[in-house]
């Protein structure tokens, strides 16, 4: 047979083993793990597990990828694999735990660290995250413990140590979220809800977040579309069925409050306010606006200590709240605390620098000046209002009570103090018995300016005013007579007490 006779025979082609494709893959994806390429790392590490999907490593280097790309369930859920497959994979059961740490499931990564210190009694990475887990733990305990109590600062500090170690926990920013709310941090407590119903729009959780920060805020109507919806999504969500129930009987009972006020029922409104006061302190808002209507009615029921008061719990809530800082200023000028009502006007006017808080802070401080000086009205026990014959009156009274002659034979205490206030008698009413000195002293005018200078003069012996007065004949309850007295009495009156 000729050498052309022969048939070409072809070489059989030697198919590579898909096991050999599938490490090259890991090791491509090794590479880009490193450079930090990790989509790059999971397209490869994904390959691989196609190519051979018996492979503990394959699944395990995939869920660390995962894992630097934040997608902690689909990490787990490679982890878990990859332990399903080699009960021995040490890395594995790291992994796992890493993930159920970084989801907030302490509990559930202390079982995969076990598993780890079973292997590998030494290994430092599960000793060290099994401590992290128990300190979460503790950290839940706490905060649950402070929630109840009402704590909500140390509810926040813990909720953000347990959110350091367990990044990817919803519940952990769900329940930050809302005591931020609780605290009044409403823009911060929305922007974390925002956050999460981002990624998932339908999470009841984050809805009522929401509701709660709209209806702390007043905004009613938004606040109940809110808590609707969370009750359509999750009809046994206790906290929004709770505090939607709050809200409809918070808002009811201040409504028949101001009704009562309107039709002038004081005393109801003021007992409604107080019912309406104990529905839910956390309502700061709400509360502070029923703080300051209680201050109204109890100021007009002329409880002015108890309006002050709750005009400061209304500023405490609300110290921007302008109604309840005018409210116990002027509480604390009808009662004459005249420096308070000076410190709550300077408040005011730095709150909004109109002309009317203007006019009001420099009546106070007028009135607090007046203040500072003796009270003439008050010395002679007289109105403000008093008539001449009132001054004239008291005049009469007082000086006879107070007079030196009639204490002659008290101690030299009681003397030089019974002296002192027959001087102060005498002081009030030569300024109230002179009408020009009487409008100054009125309007708050320093009594030295008085026009013509020289003013009044304060060292005028009283007995020169008291002999002026009884002289003209004004002095019933003595007779004159008998030679010149002692004690600057004129004529030797004859004192008739009865």
């Amino acid at each position: 047979m000729s050498d052309d006779d022969q048939m070409e025979v072809e070489s059989p082609i030697i198919e590579k083993d898909p096991s050999i494709y599938a490490e090259e893959k890991k090791e491509e994806g090794n590479v880009f793990y490193k450079n930090k390429q990790y989509i790059d790392a999971l397209n490869c590490y994904s390959k691989a597990i196609e190519l051979c999907p018996t492979c503990a490593a394959y699944y395990g280097n995939r869920a660390a990828t995962y894992m630097m790309l934040y997608k902690y369930l689909e990490a787990l859920e490679d982890a878990r694999q990859s332990v399903r497959l080699d009960s021995a994979f040490v890395k594995g059961y790291v992994r796992e735990g890493k993930c159920h740490l970084a989801l907030g499931d302490p509990t559930a990564a202390g079982r995969s660290y076990q598993q780890v210190l079973m292997l590998e009694p030494q290994n430092s990475t599960a000793l060290t995250d099994l401590a992290l887990a128990d300190r979460v733990k503790k950290f839940e305990e706490i905060a649950d413990a402070d929630f109840q109590k009402g704590d909500y600062r140390k509810v926040l500090y813990c909720m953000e140590r347990c959110i350091e170690t367990c990044p990817a926990c919803v519940r952990y920013r769900i329940r930050k979220a809302e005591v931020l709310a609780l605290l009044g941090r409403y823009q911060e407590s929305q922007e974390f809800a925002n956050d999460i119903l981002r990624k998932d729009s339908m999470n009841a959780d984050a809805i009522h977040v929401r509701g709660m920060c709209l209806y702390y805020q007043d905004n009613i109507d938004k606040a109940f579309q809110h808590f609707q919806q969370v009750l359509r999504l999750a009809p046994d969500h206790q906290k929004a069925r709770d505090i939607y129930r709050k809200a409809k009987a918070l808002i009811a009972k201040k409504e028949e409050g101001n009704k009562e006020f309107r039709s002038g029922n004081l005393q109801a409104a003021y007992d409604l306010y107080t019912e309406a006061l104990d529905i839910d302190p956390n309502n700061k808002f709400t509360n502070s606006k029923l703080y300051f209507n209680r201050a109204t009615v109890g100021s007009k029921l002329n409880k002015m200590e108890e309006a002050i008061a709750d005009c400061t719990r209304a500023v405490d809530l609300d110290d921007t709240y302008l109604k309840a800082y005018l409210r116990r200023a002027k509480c604390y000028m009808d009662t004459e605390q005249f420096d308070d009502a000076v410190r709550d006007y300077e408040k005011i006017f730095k709150l909004d620098k109109s002309q009317e808080n203007k006019r009001l802070l420099q009546e106070a401080k007028l009135e607090l000046k007046k203040s500072k000086r003796k009270d003439y009205y008050k010395i002679l026990g007289i109105a403000k209002t008093a008539t001449v014959d009132e001054i004239k009156k008291a005049y009469r009274k007082r000086a006879l009570v107070h007079h030196p002659d009639r204490h002659s034979h008290d101690t030299p205490d009681v003397q030089k103090e019974e002296e002192k206030k027959f001087k102060e008698v005498g002081e009030a009413y030569s300024i109230l018995s002179d009408e020009r000195k009487k409008s100054r002293y009125d309007s708050g005018a320093d009594l030295d300016e008085l026009e013509g200078g020289g003013g009044f003069d304060f060292g005028v012996d009283p007995n020169q005013i008291f002999q002026t007065f009884f002289s003209s004949g004004g002095g019933p309850g003595f007779s004159f007579g008998g030679p010149q007295g002692g004690g600057g009495i004129p004529g030797g009156f004859t004192f008739q007490f009865g």
